[in-house]
């Protein structure tokens, strides 16, 4: 097997939850494609290394993603990407003909164009239901014409991959003819961490004021479980092969306060852990059970709507975005948008961190690669990458600021 790190990309990067995962499971991400200039702010932050392209797929081919990667006719082992899935959502009316499903036509060009030596595609259950399976049967008869073998997709639960959140994913893989296909991973047999796991050893953010205005505050952290403390990077993962990131990890992120009525507080701690609250229809998580799937809501294009914010175990409030990101696995040291409505957004757009890597794992393996642990230390981005609003970020990468609907109120 090759002792060295193989190179990935990343369409539709998002802030980065396939990224990361990538990279955790021993893949050098050298580009990621994202067309809201938001999330490609926040992706640059966490990944500066990588060149982020602020575009849409449709408006790139190879040549162009290689040229601004800078690598010239190096061979990419693997090309990642997760198509804009609201034509196949099943929340809402699926619609075969939405124009963004053409999308998953432009990732499986790219990955010609790049003649990448494999695949991930990353979407909802949705696309293999009913007519939507038409559109995923005609990706895979393209990937056939063009000299690629197709595994049949696969539905993967983030429970089974160590991610305390009930969240279900359809993935397809493939590799060039000629190349070994993988065997997808199945989960692991131990038992999934919970919600309390996850969120129990952060501070109460209803002590800091500075929370009111700000997304960040030095703070103290009680005892972590197991699943906290490899977040919080005081427990090296086995199989974590990322690049370790220079952060402080006594400054709590990603955690401004949502402001509540008396009436609402009322509501919510009237709510019993594991139910429904009836009016906002929010779930109140249970400390032992597991997190709903959490879900980035729509652009401000179609009305800046935000997906309903699970309800605290045990405080009268909704989670945070950082304890929204704990129960997607992200580590503490990856930061995203200082404004709750960006921040959840990026989060529910994400792959969940340890999934990417199960997957990404074995195609390492695939690949015959020996997953290699770096000893190099990363310097985030600029923190004013984080505070950009759409008009800001679409200047700053030179593109049109009516892209992507926008709410770009500070406190949102």
């Amino acid at each position: 097997m090759t002792a060295t790190r193989p190179i990935a990309i990343d369409l539709f990067s998002g802030a980065g939850g396939m990224s990361l995962g990538l990279e955790q499971a021993g893949f050098d991400l050298v580009a990621a494609v994202e067309y809201d200039p938001v999330h490609a702010a926040t992706h640059l932050f966490n990944f500066p290394e990588c060149a982020t392209i602020c575009a849409s797929v449709s408006d790139v081919n190879g040549e162009s993603i290689r040229d601004s990667a800078n690598i010239g006719s190096r061979t990419i082992d693997l090309v990642v990407g997760g198509p804009p899935c609201q034509g196949f959502s099943t929340i809402g009316k699926r619609n075969v003909l939405d124009a963004r499903n053409n999308l998953v036509m432009d990732f499986q060009r790219i990955v010609v164009e790049l003649n990448a030596r494999s695949f991930i595609m990353e979407n909802v259950p949705g696309m293999a239901m009913g007519a939507q399976g038409d559109v995923l049967a005609e990706l895979v008869r393209r990937f056939n014409r063009d000299g690629y073998q197709v595994l049949p997709h696969a539905l993967v639960t983030a429970t089974s991959f160590g991610v305390p959140q009930k969240r279900k994913r359809l993935f397809l893989v493939g590799a060039r003819i000629g190349e070994a296909l993988p065997r997808l991973p199945i989960g692991s047999s131990e038992e999934c961490p919970n919600v309390w796991d996850a969120l129990g050893d952060l501070p109460d953010i209803e002590k800091y004021p500075e929370l009111s205005s700000r997304d960040w505050v030095k703070a103290r952290h009680y005892a972590p479980s197991r699943y906290a403390s490899q977040l919080r990077g005081e427990l090296p993962g086995i199989t974590d092969f990322s690049y370790k990131r220079l952060w402080d990890p006594s400054i709590l992120t990603s955690s401004a306060w949502t402001v509540h009525t008396p009436e609402s507080i009322r509501r919510f701690r009237a709510t019993k852990p594991g139910e429904i609250e009836p009016i906002s229809r929010f779930l109140r998580l249970d400390p032992y059970g597991y997190c709903n799937t959490l879900r980035a809501g729509t652009d401000g294009k179609r009305g800046a709507y935000t997906s309903p914010r699970p309800i605290h175990p045990t405080e009268p409030r909704v989670i945070t975005v950082r304890e929204g990101a704990r129960l997607h696995s992200f580590p503490d040291w990856f930061r995203f948008h200082e404004t709750k409505w960006h921040g959840f957004r990026q989060v529910g757009n994400s792959v969940a961190p340890l999934v990417g890597r199960a997957v990404g794992a074995s195609l390492l393996t695939s690949l015959d690669y020996k997953p290699v642990r770096p000893k190099r230390i990363v310097k985030l981005g600029d923190q004013w990458l984080l505070t950009l609003t759409m008009v800001e970020a679409a200047e700053y990468f030179q593109v049109p600021s009516d892209v992507v609907g926008s709410r770009d109120r500070r406190t949102a």
